[in-house]
């Protein structure tokens, strides 16, 4: 039996990269999917594919939220799996040359969008026919642990998702809801977007090797991968696992490898 079978899940940026990989798998695992984006064209694309259902929404418009949910609780009756993706990198750059215009967009995506999307899923998943319940995944990075100094405000947003996740974890066990909330942090993952940044450098062969030497298993993860474990966190294999932080970077912040 399929895994998330009778399940409903919500996919945040889910109309390319790893989104988009995270809602095929959750439809093969029988999940029904509901997932946002800006992306119309890229979108129809993924929901012809999976049978999933888009809707246009920016997760750090707060007005927005309300008919989203309301839409999913009309159509689907509940929510299961929350998967908050969307992210950007916007015109980050280092502490000194940010612009705070630049920081507040990076902020209010990669944080807010984060914050709005648990907010409103457990207010859903409260009222799941059959009791309260669900699982709430971030999507981080491995940023989160080991901070880019020409990336202030990624690396600060990333890191500030490991202690969103275990504040939603601990809040949500202290009301006695069977709602988890976990934290993923992917290290360089092979999207399209990273595809091409490689094929337009001046040497694509050495930018893929240094890409590719940031893990010591000397590769980037695959899409699927990364996809793969929302799925796990997603099951009722995951029951127990709760304000936990999942590395998927190939060993990239396990440690040195010295000289």
């Amino acid at each position: 039996m399929k895994r998330l079978a009778g399940k409903v899940a919500l996919v945040t940026g889910g109309s390319s990269g790893i989104g988009a990989a995270a809602v095929r798998r959750l439809a093969e695992e029988g999940a029904e999917i509901v997932f946002t984006g800006r992306n119309e064209e890229a979108a129809a694309t993924v929901a012809q594919a999976t049978g999933a259902h888009f809707h246009r929404h920016s997760v750090q418009d707060r007005a927005a939220w309300p008919e989203l949910m309301s839409m999913m609780e009309a159509r689907f009756g509940r929510l299961d799996i929350a998967f908050a993706n969307a992210g950007v990198e916007g015109a980050d750059t280092n502490i000194e040359a940010i612009t705070a215009e630049a920081w507040d967009q990076i902020v209010s995506v990669n944080l807010t969008g984060p914050m709005l999307t648990a907010q409103h899923a457990i207010s859903l998943m409260r009222r799941n026919p059959g009791g309260p319940g669900g699982s709430i995944i971030l999507n981080s990075s491995m940023n989160g642990i080991l901070a880019l100094g020409g990336n202030v405000g990624y690396s600060t947003t990333k890191g500030a998702l490991r202690l969103l996740a275990k504040s939603v974890a601990m809040h949500c066990a202290s009301q006695g809801l069977t709602i988890r909330c976990n934290s993923i942090h992917p290290g360089v993952v092979e999207t399209q977007m990273i595809t091409q940044a490689i094929a337009g450098s001046p040497d694509p062969a050495a930018a893929r090797r240094t890409l590719e030497g940031l893990s010591p298993l000397r590769r980037m993860a695959t899409m699927e991968e990364v996809a793969g474990l929302v799925v796990y966190l997603a099951s009722d294999e995951a029951a127990f696992i709760t304000g936990a932080e999942y590395l998927i970077d190939g060993g990239s912040t396990a440690g040195m490898n010295g000289v």
